[in-house]
């Protein structure tokens, strides 16, 4: 059993967030606490039994093979494994996932036995992690397309204790060293420092996972992008990023924040003179070394633009976290209003 310390964290952590729904199987798992959640980790999902449960988050999780379906996750952090309970209404979501997903136990969905499917990822068969942008998500890497998930936490506290748990499981870990490098010649030496092309951040871990964090060319990248949908009406090197969040966009037609199927993924951006929603693939880059080609879309399409100087006023809901925010712009077709008062009207 862990320490009181420990179960105490894991109780408090055990928490689905309000705004999204999940199935009645992961509504159990969230009753859970004390000493009745280490018992059903050990009795349902450990594999080994002498492995440590030491976190428990909830996240919002997308695989690599499934890279449109955003799915609710209970990911288990264990000293052998990552473990990710699924809400059942993934295995529904998506008929192509039939050789992804075996669904042998069918027929009990009628029952009064619900089950979730469970991902396992063992620790051993992890290589990197890459942290994304303002650590809103991170996405694990196995040795196959089958073993690359992304966790949408939408929160750099989550994504940071996360990572740090992680790290000290795999310290426990005993790995062969890495082999002795090669001596390079000069050219081959000098000819790697002129791709003109800056590495992420990389930190090997003493497990030999790479831990990878993005650099100040990704927010270059991302500020020209932007620049790029504006048509080249700012000047790129007066346009900073203010703001970068991963948010959900309500449908106007349902108008509900509690309902699931009304909350759409969305990349907020915030320029200082542009709003911008985007859809990014969050799952997909940067390209994991077994790729023969490039993703089927791009990381970043753009959904909608606003200008600032049209934004006439901000609603802010008085709920609790999630709290909704209501954008009312004032654009006449995007023209200004004093574009054509030129010397048409005040010249001979």
């Amino acid at each position: 059993y862990p320490s009181e310390f420990l179960m105490q964290k894991i109780a408090e952590d055990n928490q689905i967030p309000v705004h999204l729904r999940v199935s009645v199987s992961l509504q159990y798992v969230a009753g859970l606490k004390g000493n009745d959640l280490v018992e059903f980790f050990h009795g349902s999902i450990a594999e080994v039994e002498n492995e440590e449960l030491r976190h428990l988050m909830w996240s919002s999780v997308l695989f690599y093979k499934t890279p449109n379906v955003e799915v609710m996750a209970c990911v288990l952090l264990s000293t052998k494994a990552i473990y990710f309970l699924l809400d059942d209404s993934f295995i529904r979501a998506d008929e192509h996932q039939s050789d992804f997903w075996n669904k042998e136990n069918s027929d009990c969905e009628n029952s009064a036995f619900h089950l979730s499917c469970c991902f396992v990822l063992k620790l051993n068969d992890l290589q990197s992690v890459n942290v994304g942008l303002f650590d809103q998500y991170f996405r694990i890497t196995g040795h196959s397309a089958d073993h690359i998930v992304t966790c949408l936490t939408r929160d750099s506290y989550n994504t940071h204790t996360f990572i740090q748990q992680l790290m000290a499981v795999l310290s426990l870990l005993a790995r062969t060293p890495s082999p002795e490098p090669a001596d390079k010649d000069f050219y081959s030496e000098f000819g790697s420092k002129t791709t003109g092309k800056m590495e992420n951040y990389e930190l090997i871990h003493s497990s030999r996972v790479k831990f990878i964090y993005p650099n100040e060319e990704e927010i270059g990248d991302l500020a020209f992008l932007v620049a790029e949908k504006m048509d080249g009406l700012t000047n790129l090197q007066s346009l900073n990023i203010l703001l970068y969040v991963l948010a959900f966009q309500v449908n106007q037609a349902e108008g509900s924040v509690q309902n699931n199927s009304s909350l759409r993924p969305k990349t907020l951006i915030l320029t200082s003179s542009d709003l911008f929603l985007f859809n990014e693939d969050y799952v997909s880059y940067p390209l994991p070394e077994f790729a023969k080609e490039p993703p089927k879309r791009d990381k970043y399409q753009l959904i909608d633009g606003r200008r600032i100087r049209d934004l006439d006023r901000v609603l802010m809901g008085y709920q609790t976290y999630p709290q909704a925010l209501t954008f009312v712009f004032d654009d006449v077709q995007n023209q200004d209003l004093m574009q054509n008062l030129t010397l048409d009207h005040f010249g001979e």
